[in-house]
């Protein structure tokens, strides 16, 4: 048996071996001098001669074992592997030093004795603690007592303990990462490998000393890493060239950040990849390529702020628009085929991709994908809500949508706009074209009696006219429409064409009104114009626009309903900038126009929509928002506000009336009993259930439904009998995504 485990040990392993095997030799010797030398020395000095020799061999145990990892989990033949042995050895020692103390008090007391008969004074060691496991038992893989933490939080900890205790021999990985067949061992696994525990209280500190060895994150202001990355391909130059327009109000915003939220506390700079799965050859969609001639540019807008906002945060940042990159830096994982997650250095901490790159992403990892999952951070314009994203459920209400059944966390989808809460809002900057000197001069510029139609392709002003004719017999209409075919716009509109964003500005800031055709739903440019001080007419939906009625929501991941062409503006932000009218009905939008006439519009742009707000809210995300540890306690508890909807009500609808914001990172705190009679809501009688719906509760019966699966918390939809329980919480201003006390 020794011959073999010997023989696998380190050089380093064999030598503490050695220094072990050398004491108890040494022991042996002090024993024959203690009896020769009985006679002369008493016992006390030959104590403190043990004990002495006792401290040295531990200090120089503790010397050259201070650089070897440690511990029954961090891997095979590790230090621990030398620790059992040793504890078989020091067992040993403490023996023959107690017999040792007995013998020396016989030989002084002059009583004598056999060594090995004497009666004993002294507690072994292995008495003092009664729950010490047995040093053969440790030998053969026991290990000292393993107290579990709470497990609230993480509902699925002990369905996989139990996977765990039945299949850990399954996949020789399983060893690798320091399972031996102990609860301890699957736990810790399970908690720091696989994340669906909870940590163990002891391992807290190895992980801030890991965090602690880490780069730390120090914001930039200099642009020319990320140029020099960007430069390498086409496919990124129309976003280049936009961060190059606004690197000076970036780097002013990430100063003046740093300096209200001191940014140069510790934050660790994470590995994040970019994929750009809309870029890609393979999408088909020729994105970039239409950049310069018209095409839209929605997502690379979002994508520009989004790649300056990581980068100026001082984060270690890889931008992929190919499947080739997107293979070479997953490399590891690709070439890892086992049921574990790929060891070593982590390739990345943080995925930001879109829908295409998603369906990529899932086939180059395979397996591995479920590893990676939590890591994602799924760029998505209209939002997915929970019931599309849950495969099993979204099968079984017949969704039928290529673009759902990701089986995510909802608030891993990031949107353009606040609209769905159940997902986390990214959002984007409003550009600001001018420079000092153009706004010192466009501040003389005096506004026009003028509109300015938001709609650059001709089809979007298809019977409208009724509605312009009103609109023009108060001002004039311009347009930038592009294109050879004009036949819908009114032989009065003054087309300007495509215009330079430059140009754009100045044109906005000539006019006062801003005004929607109904199409496109949410886009950036209403609040481009209301930056610029122009009000916006905003064409309401009467009624609401949704995947049941339109075509263009038709297959999206959501049943969200629009009241308007721009519900953020309209919710948001409101008059005096923004008028939401009826466009069928004149007389609605003629008072609309004299009230905005009568008036002088200061140009608004909320804080959100800015550079500094879009750092401050991603930088909150980086540092918060964490879908690979079980339960994270953001935004803090201490924003929740729990409200009752009446029948038929949404929580989103009901938060948003508040002028509150509905959370669903608290649902999990209202799904107990126990939990709802802390704000009043008595359960005689429970229930639970798979549906979007839930928790609920019955006022007549005080019955409780509550949520089964975790994945269906959602903030949409409404129940016909049932009140829904709310999660809310109060937000910034001008900063919807943030709680006051998020920061």
């Amino acid at each position: 048996m020794a011959t073999p485990f010997l023989w696998k040990l380190s050089s380093q392993k064999l030598g503490f071996f050695l220094v072990s095997f050398g004491f108890i030799w040494g022991m042996m010797l002090l024993h024959f001098t203690i009896q020769q030398r009985a006679s002369h020395e008493n016992s006390a000095v030959l104590r403190q001669q043990i004990l002495d020799l006792s401290k040295r061999y531990i200090k120089a145990l503790a010397e050259e074992n201070q650089s070897v990892m440690d511990g029954p989990y961090v891997g095979t033949m590790t230090a621990y592997d030398l620790k059992k042995t040793l504890a078989v050895l020091l067992d040993n020692i403490m023996l023959r030093l107690g017999k040792l103390e007995t013998k020396v008090e016989n030989i002084y007391n002059g009583t004598g004795g056999n060594l090995t008969n004497g009666t004993t004074t002294t507690l072994l060691p292995s008495a003092t603690n009664p729950e010490k496991v047995n040093v053969a038992d440790l030998l053969n893989g026991a290990q000292e007592k393993c107290e579990l933490p709470p497990l609230e939080g993480f509902p699925h900890c002990e369905s996989k303990l139990t996977w765990m205790k039945d299949m850990w021999r399954s996949d020789s990985c399983y060893g690798n990462y320091g399972v031996d067949g102990s609860t301890c061992s699957y736990f810790i696994y399970l908690s720091e490998v696989e994340n669906w525990c909870p940590r163990l209280p002891w391992r807290t500190k190895t992980l801030n000393e890991e965090k602690d060895r880490r780069g730390q994150a120090e914001i930039r202001t200099g642009f020319e890493e990320l140029y020099h990355m960007m430069s390498q391909r086409e496919e990124f130059r129309w976003m280049m060239l936009r961060i190059k327009r606004m690197a000076e109000p970036w780097v002013s915003a990430v100063r003046s950040l740093a300096a209200k939220q001191n940014l140069a506390r510790r934050r660790r700079k994470k590995k994040i990849l970019v994929h750009l799965g809309l870029l890609t050859k393979e999408s088909g969609f020729k994105i970039a390529e239409n950049a310069f001639s018209g095409g839209p540019l929605g997502e690379l807008v979002q994508w520009s702020d989004l790649i300056t906002t990581l980068y100026l945060l001082g984060h270690d940042v890889r931008i992929s628009a190919s499947l080739a990159e997107l293979k070479e830096i997953m490399r590891k994982v690709m070439g890892n085929k086992s049921s574990c997650p790929t060891q070593g250095d982590k390739v990345v901490e943080l995925i930001y991709i879109d829908i295409v790159g998603l369906t990529q992403f899932k086939k180059t990892l395979g397996p591995s994908w479920v590893h990676y999952q939590c890591m994602l951070r799924v760029l998505d314009s209209f939002g997915t809500e929970p019931e599309f994203n849950h495969a099993h459920y979204a099968q079984a209400k017949g969704h039928k949508t290529p673009w759902g059944k990701w089986n995510l966390n909802p608030q891993q989808f990031n949107t353009m706009f606040p609209h769905t809460p159940d997902n986390s809002f990214l959002g984007f900057v409003v550009e600001q074209y001018l420079n000092a000197s153009d706004i010192r001069h466009i501040d003389d510029v005096k506004r026009q009696n003028q509109s300015l139609v938001y709609g650059k392709v001709d089809n979007f002003w298809k019977d409208k006219k009724k509605y312009l004719d009103t609109i023009h017999g108060y001002m004039e209409v311009h347009g930038t429409v592009h294109g050879t075919s004009t036949v819908h716009l009114p032989s009065y509109v003054k087309n300007h064409g495509i215009l330079s964003g430059r140009d754009l500005q100045f044109l906005l800031r000539e006019t006062k009104l801003f005004v929607g055709l109904s199409f496109p739903y949410e886009g950036p440019a209403p609040l481009e114009a209301i930056a610029n001080g122009c009000a916006f007419l905003n064409p309401k939906f009467s009624p609401a626009k949704s995947s049941k009625n339109t075509d263009f929501f038709k297959g999206k991941p959501t049943l969200r309903e629009l009241t308007s062409q721009h519900p953020y503006a309209e919710v948001y932000i409101g008059k005096p900038h923004v008028w939401t009218v009826d466009i069928e009905n004149p007389v609605e939008v003629e008072r609309a126009i004299h009230s905005i006439l009568s008036q002088k519009i200061e140009p608004y742009l909320p804080y959100e929509f800015t550079c500094e707000g879009m750092l401050q809210r991603v930088n909150a995300f980086i540092e918060n928002q964490d879908f690979c540890h079980g339960q994270v306690m953001w935004p803090p508890l201490s924003a929740l506000q729990v409200k009752l909807a009446e029948p038929g009500r949404s929580c989103k609808q009901v938060c948003q009336e508040k002028q509150l914001i509905c959370e669903p990172s608290f649902f999990q705190h209202l799904n107990k009993d126990k939990d709802l009679a802390r704000f009043g809501i008595d359960c005689l009688t429970v229930e639970s259930s798979s549906d979007t719906l839930v928790p609920a509760y019955s006022e007549t019966r005080r019955h409780c439904i509550f949520q089964s699966d975790l994945l269906l918390f959602s903030c949409a939809g409404s129940h016909q009998s049932l009140q829904r329980i709310c999660p809310c919480r109060d937000y910034m201003k001008g900063q919807v995504a943030l709680c006051t006390t998020c920061l």
